[in-house]
Order: C-alpha cells, then structure tokens, then sequence
C-alpha cells in the first residue's frame, strides 16, 4: 500500500532522528503502518485493548514514582523501578508533545521476565499505537507486555 506524504515524511524522522539516538524504527524493515496493523493485531488475539494496556503502564509507573531510584513490590507480584534523568524528549509526530526522561523498569520475579519502558512510550502507545519497531532499545513486545503486567 502506497503511504501517504505525511506518512513517509512521519516515517523517515523514526527510522533516523536526533530525537532518539537509534531512532524509533530499530532495523525493522516494516513501514510504520505494517508495524502498527501487526502489533494491533497482536493485542486483539490477547482479547485486550490499547486503553486496557495503557491504564495498567500508568497505574504502575504511578505506583512506583514514589519510591524513584529505588525497588518497589506492586500488587504482590512486580518489582519496579523508575530511573529519571534531566530533561524531556518530544514525540516524533507532528504535535506539541514531551515527556519527562523517565524509565520504568519491571519484573515478575517468580518468571524471571522483565520489560521497560519510558513515559513516551506510554505516549506513543495510546496515542499513536506504536510500540515501536523491531531492533529499537525501546521496542515493546505486546504480547510480552500484556504477559507480565496483568
């Protein structure tokens, strides 16, 4: 399918920027459109939604922000982590939008399985249903994601 202008445009600051080191499109060879229809095809086979996973990164990040820098047991079940820096990234698409530099970290220790993400990812998730493209640091596996925060 043919990509709009816009889109291309859109598409072209991901795959290389100076707003991420290693932009947001990682060695995926997708379009953008691509990597969205997959990932949102993904969430619909977990029976979940975009909102749904939203609400759940939130509440977690929220939850953990007190204790900043350091460990936190939420919901019996995850130990988490934020990690903060100075500054504010922007979102990539054409809108007035940034973030504190903010990391989340989270593991199920009983699984031993981890996933991170950044307040922008949240951003970029409910906004726009991008997780990112495959080789990106900041890629999101929805599936994994759903898997250790619910």
């Amino acid at each position: 399918m043919k990509e709009s202008p816009e889109t291309q445009k859109l598409e072209k600051i991901l795959r290389s920027t100076k707003i991420s080191a290693f932009g947001f499109m990682g060695t995926d060879p997708r379009s953008l459109s691509e990597i969205i229809s997959s990932d949102l095809t993904d969430i619909r086979e977990l029976g979940i939604t975009i909102a749904k996973i939203v609400s759940r990164m939130k509440e977690i990040t929220a939850k953990a922000e007190p204790a900043l820098g350091s460990s936190i047991k939420i919901d019996n079940k995850l130990d988490v982590r934020i990690d903060e820096a100075k500054g504010r990234i922007i979102c990539p698409w054409p809108h007035p939008a940034s973030f504190p530099i903010r990391i989340t970290y989270v593991e199920n220790p009983q699984t031993g399985e981890k996933i991170q993400w950044t307040d922008l990812n949240i951003h970029l998730i409910e906004e726009h249903n991008f997780f990112e493209g495959k080789g990106s640091p900041y890629r999101i596996e929805p599936k994994e994601l759903a898997k250790i925060i619910f």
